[in-house]
């Protein structure tokens, strides 16, 4: 396995110092949004696009400090019915037309949140039994029709511009945030759709990585390195659920930390032991979203931490 980053922690950057930074911390490789949601301070998908000159030079720019793209990120919610939701669709289509032209053959994108039927423009996520009310399990089906026939119709657009591989990253508040839901999707649509599998997702909702790790066998296709802390005492209290803003870091029964800070050393190891036995030997991307520390601090310590557990 070999370490890449996010490169939106360092947004306030340019393209060139970006990349300057990544290689003075030791890291060749980079993971930049291309389409939704994301900064996509360093990669101009549109303009790259457009203009052969400029991305002759934004390749040049990688090529000559001998980094490589791990992976293009275009994570949003495509299927959110609005405005928004389409404008987000396109930018997922023009992120696979880029990653034809740089011949990267991996993208990460998250698999959406329609609404609750055809009539709603508001997604929901459904976490309680679907047993009462009585809306709550046909608007459950529809959701996974609307998420299955929009996966269908994107892998089938990426396997046409030589991707490989989609990783799924299993975020909660998306359909896709457990093993049960990422392989539901991936069985009802094509083996080109494996996860992006980001531990701190799953410590968040109780779920162990570890153990999820061992069932995704051969349909990891990406790793975040990313940590979260259950706050001791809060959450005894209110349980994990946690819809306050990420901000309120310190009354926040959960919060996304350094690598290292939530989880130990030990705990890592095996981690990254076990994804080597199940055949993963691809990039750990280190997501930096720790808001207790400065960016600095975080991106440090985690690099620290990832450097020592990671299997080289």
């Amino acid at each position: 396995m070999k370490l890449a980053i996010c490169t939106d922690v360092f947004a306030d950057l340019s393209y060139t110092d970006m990349l300057d930074k990544v290689k003075s911390l030791g890291i060749d490789a980079v993971e930049m949004t291309a389409g939704g949601w994301g900064a996509r301070k360093h990669c101009n998908t549109a303009e790259l696009l457009e203009d052969e000159s400029k991305l002759a030079e934004f390749k040049e720019e990688l090529s000559k400090r001998k980094m490589r793209i791990a992976t293009l990120n275009t994570s949003c919610n495509p299927l959110w019915p609005s405005d928004t939701g389409e404008e987000y669709k396109k930018s997922m289509y023009a992120c696979a037309d880029l990653a034809e032209k740089l011949e990267v053959k991996k993208i990460v994108a998250m698999a959406g949140l329609p609404a609750g039927n055809a009539a709603d423009t508001t997604p929901n996520w459904i976490t309680s039994t679907v047993s009462w009310p009585g809306f709550m399990a046909p608007a459950y089906e529809y959701q996974w029709k609307v998420t299955i026939e929009f996966w269908k119709e994107f892998s089938a657009y990426c396997k046409k511009k030589g991707i490989e591989q989609i990783a799924i990253e299993e975020f909660p508040g998306t359909m896709v945030w457990s093993v049960e839901t990422m392989l539901k999707l991936r069985e009802a649509t094509d083996p080109i759709i494996g996860i992006n599998l980001d531990p701190s997702h799953m410590m968040i909702l109780g779920a162990d990585p570890i153990a999820a790790a061992r069932a995704l066998k051969g349909c990891i296709f990406h790793v975040h390195g990313k940590d979260a802390r259950i706050e001791r005492g809060l959450a005894d209290v209110n349980g994990i659920l946690e819809p306050r803003p990420v901000t309120e870091s310190a009354d926040r029964v959960w919060n996304y930390v350094a690598v290292g800070c939530g989880k130990d050393l030990q705990w890592w190891k095996e981690f990254f032991s076990v994804l080597s036995m199940m055949g993963y030997d691809g990039d750990v991307s280190l997501e930096m979203e720790d808001l207790t520390m400065s960016v600095e601090a975080g991106v440090l310590t985690s690099i620290d931490a990832l450097q020592q557990t990671i299997s080289k």
